[in-house]
């Protein structure tokens, strides 16, 4: 086993240092929660149903609900300088006689072994409490909060903690509706008497198993020996973040690729914005975006008198007009696009 914590058990002047090992463990089985057309484990993110984001733990505050919906934000200043017990150390405050403990105090269950230089008082301590018939009542600070607890034998050589409910915490029955001490007759208190004899015995604790968690590992098992064990398909990986103008080209390129046409070696450059210059038809006709070609005058912004018509530019040195279509835009888009005109696709 491996020890969860060091400490020492301190009681009038006398301290022993001791290691803490839990003495429990949870044998109930878990599952995980999958996704049921592809047998994918579910995640849970954390995340903020205003700001409709996910958040991060640099961004989790605690905050305590005083009202429904309404809280007061605790940072780690507010825990500072609270009363609370010695950290690392078991401080016995009491002892009582183990029979005046109801059992619905206690909480969960530690094994101590002794530290480095404290067999000897170890020892010492367990002897007292064996031959006096008493327990240690004590307050411990485990999991970042003080606890109850109770330092006890268990067995014959072993010192055990039990953590234990303080008694606000512990409810009362008082508020269930309980029979009276009557209503039945003498001779069924008799039999009744009677079959607690027949059942009474020694308490053996490897006499009761878990028979339900037992079937159903053996349900699991006869799963898995026939081949009905599954296993997720790997996530597809994330693509890599292309700029918009290598997206683009090999949009295009794929298109083309699937109605059978040829690479197209040029593509239309794009401004500062994304935004591609208005195409224009052979002869330098601008085309709108309905396909319609003409040229001719250019209203101004808010009305008023239209500005001279707008001469489509000569040919380069190439021979090219600018801002035509290079040779491998099709006449017309692909299947579903709308817009396209004769020119080619849309500014």
């Amino acid at each position: 086993m491996r020890s969860l914590l060091k400490a020492s058990i301190s009681f009038g002047l006398v301290t022993i240092p001791v290691k803490l090992y839990a003495a429990t463990e949870e044998k109930d089985l878990h599952f995980r929660s999958l996704h049921a057309p592809c047998h994918t484990p579910i995640r849970y993110r954390k995340w903020c149903p205003h700001c409709d984001r996910e958040v991060g733990a640099e961004e989790i505050v605690r905050g305590y609900e005083f009202e429904p919906g309404q809280f007061v934000v605790m940072g780690e200043e507010d825990f500072q300088d609270l009363p609370t017990a010695m950290a690392r150390t078991v401080e016995i405050l009491d002892f009582v006689s183990l029979e005046e403990i109801d059992p619905i105090y206690y909480e969960k269950t530690y094994f101590l072994e002794p530290g480095e230089g404290g067999a000897r008082a170890y020892a010492l301590l367990r002897r007292a409490l064996q031959e006096t018939g008493r327990i240690g009542i004590a307050r411990v600070a485990l999991r970042g909060k003080s606890s109850l607890a109770a330092v006890r034998v268990y067995g014959d050589r072993c010192l055990a903690l039990e953590t234990m409910h303080f008694p606000d915490e512990v409810r009362s029955p008082a508020g269930l509706s309980l029979p009276p001490d009557t209503g039945y007759r003498d001779q069924e208190l008799e039999m009744a008497r009677m079959l607690i004899g027949t059942l009474t015995t020694a308490f053996a604790p490897e006499k009761y198993q878990d028979e339900y968690r037992e079937a159903l590992l053996e349900r699991i098992q006869q799963k898995i020996a026939g081949a009905e064990a599954v296993r997720p398909e790997a996530p597809a990986p994330t693509a890599r973040v292309m700029d918009l103008m290598e997206a683009l080209r090999q949009s295009i390129e794929r298109s083309q690729a699937a109605r059978g046409e040829g690479a197209s070696g040029d593509v239309p450059a794009t401004g500062a914005d994304g935004a591609r210059p208005p195409a224009r038809a052979p002869g330098g006709a601008g085309v709108d975006r309905g396909g319609e070609v003409g040229r001719g005058p250019v209203p101004r912004p808010g009305g008023g008198e239209p500005g001279p018509a707008l001469e489509p530019p000569g040919p380069g040195a190439d021979g090219a007009v600018p801002g035509t279509p290079g040779p491998g835009w099709a006449a017309q888009g692909p299947a579903g696009a709308p817009g396209w005109g004769a020119g080619g696709p849309p500014g």
